[in-house]
């Protein structure tokens, strides 16, 4: 079986912007989110494939050819919706590559001994911050 989708759970900002980006790049993308509404954030660029859908339930993940899956990015606003997803990827559909974002970093323990990677949208806009505070101390 060959692994070439790019899968997204969860359409928001996050989301919809990481699905517009790997789409450009050629990437054959894929975007669940449980409101149709929720598209709207998807850029025009953007040419992969929407389905509306629960991605806890399995039969959407695999309407939405997760067997297939190379990369998974799960995106939600719940932590443990993303974390339940990012377990799901990797213990039931062995998918090689798992990103989940978390708001709360110490939820990140809940994914060690697993290779899914966590993004802390707190953590990189504070270094983002200290990077930006440091150059400019230096002028």
């Amino acid at each position: 079986m060959k692994r070439n989708k790019f899968i997204v759970i969860g359409s928001g900002r996050l989301g919809s912007n990481i699905a517009t980006q790997m789409s450009e790049l050629g990437e054959d993308v894929i975007i669940i989110d449980a409101t149709d509404d929720s598209f709207r954030k998807l850029q025009e660029s953007f040419s992969g494939y929407q389905v509306v859908g629960d991605a806890t339930d399995l039969s959407v993940l695999e309407n939405s050819y997760i067997k297939h899956a190379k990369t998974v990015v799960i995106t939600t606003d719940s932590d443990n919706v993303n974390i339940y997803l990012g377990h799901i990827c990797y213990y039931i559909y062995n998918v090689p590559t798992i990103f989940v974002r978390l708001a709360d970093t110490d939820k990140g323990s809940l994914l060690e001994g697993t290779y899914i990677k966590a993004i802390y949208p707190f953590t990189l806009s504070l270094n983002e911050f200290m990077n930006n505070y440091k150059e400019e101390e230096k002028k």
